[in-house]
């Protein structure tokens, strides 16, 4: 059993600071890429926009809310019938027009946030109360558990094309999975508030030693590029 080690008001030391924003950055690196690669969208680009939104963000709250804006997982449904549909000349639609909703949504989030800063949070609250905002959470997360267990069990085959279970990186997920939940039940103090770093450090060592981590691409790659932009 974990307990909190900093109350609300106390400041991390610069130990934990460090290794706590590094767990928060892998951690929403990892759900920020995963949105476009599943709707067929530049991952470069969601990083890229996220980055400049959260730096907007801390501006804005003046850096007194310590938190990080990635993608959006509740977008992920209507995105997909956006990009897999057919125009009225049967032709494959453009993402580029998916993106158009997104902007819209956006323009939204903005008026909303400009009333919440007016009118306060307490309506809103009233409206939207955890009762109803919490299961559409378990709702969205349930939906995507096909996805994780797709991506931990399966592999492409380079040469039909088809999807083939392995094992082999089954278990790196396995290995993950039961690194973070024994940091998170057996430990205490700092350890235990980083089990996501810590499972990903582990299954990325564990990944190496058997084999599955290619580092061609990593060799390939520019140090510098140009994300790929796609103009709604």
């Amino acid at each position: 059993m974990s307990y909190a080690i900093l109350d609300v008001n106390d400041k991390p030391s610069s130990g934990q600071l460090i290794t706590l924003s590094f767990q928060h950055m892998f951690a929403m690196f990892g759900s920020t890429i995963l949105v476009p690669q599943l709707v067929g969208l530049s991952p470069a680009i969601a990083l890229l926009t996220s980055g400049i939104a959260t730096i907007i963000f801390l501006l804005v709250t003046k850096f007194q809310v310590p938190a990080y804006l990635g993608s959006s997982f509740a977008f992920i449904a209507p995105i997909l019938v956006a990009v897999n549909g057919l125009n009225e000349a049967g032709e494959a639609i453009n993402p580029g027009n998916a993106m158009i909703g997104a902007v819209f949504v956006g323009l939204v989030y903005g008026i909303v946030s400009l009333v919440i800063w007016k009118s306060g949070y307490k309506w809103i609250m009233k409206l939207l109360p955890a009762i109803v905002v919490g299961p559409v959470i378990m709702v969205i997360g349930l939906g995507l558990s096909g996805v994780a267990v797709d991506m931990a069990m399966n592999i492409t085959n380079a040469d039909s094309g088809l999807k083939e279970y392995s094992f082999l990186h089954f278990s790196a997920a396995l290995v993950t999975l039961f690194t973070a939940i024994v940091c998170t039940v057996f430990f205490k103090n700092i350890i235990s508030t980083m089990p996501i770093l810590i499972g990903l450090v582990v299954g990325y060592i564990y990944s190496i030693i058997i084999g599955i981590v290619d580092f061609a691409p990593i060799k390939e790659a520019k140090l510098f590029a140009s994300p790929d932009f796609l103009l709604p």
